[in-house]
């Protein structure tokens, strides 16, 4: 009797923060993880502490041909992909003003492109397991399944995040599309857009002098409801932007 693959995610951003705390529910879970990162060491830190079921993919997201390439190298290193995690985001604190052209490229580079050309990637191989799994015939054939980490600022932009906001906008409606269009292949997918996290992003951004912890959202708590997106528990949201405000 054949051995059932584990199940594998693959999760961007998967060194610290939301991914990493993703990664960590879904390790338990018995899924494998694929964690991509541009640091070297930390990307090696977060797959030791995870074990034998996390593979390292380093790569810079602000390449789109790169971007694209880690659901290949995913795919090639641990068989299969069943859900995509475009968790990996990047601000600088700048105001209409002060954006400047690169300071616009990169930021939806790692925000917009790269979760856009990961997910193309990703479409074929969705569709192959779909038919593996007895596509159409099969009411349970489940393609795989996309999570784009996106932001409270998409529907209430705040000041310094002018370009973050619609970079960040824009996976919301790549999860739109993708539900639409992954009906035919049973393909499910999910915008999850928190307010405040307490991440090294927010505190790169915002001291706690005027954000205090008590104001921010755990990366835990965005990582349970990415795994309930991923395991099923919110498919009436599919196609959706589940908003996660935070504590008032």
């Amino acid at each position: 009797m054949a051995l059932v693959p584990a199940k594998v995610a693959l999760i961007t951003g998967g060194s610290s923060g939301i991914g990493l705390e993703t990664a960590r529910l879904l390790a338990k879970r018995g899924w494998s993880v694929a964690l991509v990162a541009r640091n070297h060491a930390k990307l090696e830190a977060a797959c030791a502490e995870i074990g034998p079921e996390a593979a390292a993919i380093r790569a810079d997201l602000t390449d789109a041909d790169e971007a694209a390439s880690i659901v290949d190298r995913c795919v090639s290193r641990l068989g299969r992909l069943d859900a995509l995690i475009n968790n990996a985001g990047w601000s600088p604190s700048a105001t209409i003003a002060q954006t400047n052209a690169a300071m616009a490229r990169e930021i939806f580079a790692v925000n917009s492109v790269a979760p856009c050309v990961s997910i193309s990637r990703a479409w074929p191989i969705f569709e192959r397991q779909f038919i593996e799994a007895g596509g159409a015939t099969n009411p349970d054939a489940r393609g795989g399944v996309v999570v784009n980490i996106s932001s409270i600022a998409t529907v209430d932009p705040f000041e310094i995040l002018y370009a973050y906001a619609a970079a960040k906008a824009a996976v919301n409606l790549l999860a739109k599309s993708a539900a639409k269009e992954g009906s035919k292949i049973g393909v499910r997918a999910f915008a999850v857009a928190p307010g405040a996290v307490e991440t090294q992003l927010l505190r790169s951004l915002v001291s706690e002098l005027y954000l205090s912890k008590d104001k921010t959202l755990a990366p835990e708590a965005v990582a349970r409801v990415v795994v309930e997106c991923v395991e099923g528990k919110r498919d009436s949201e599919n196609g959706q932007t589940i908003l996660m405000p935070g504590p008032e």
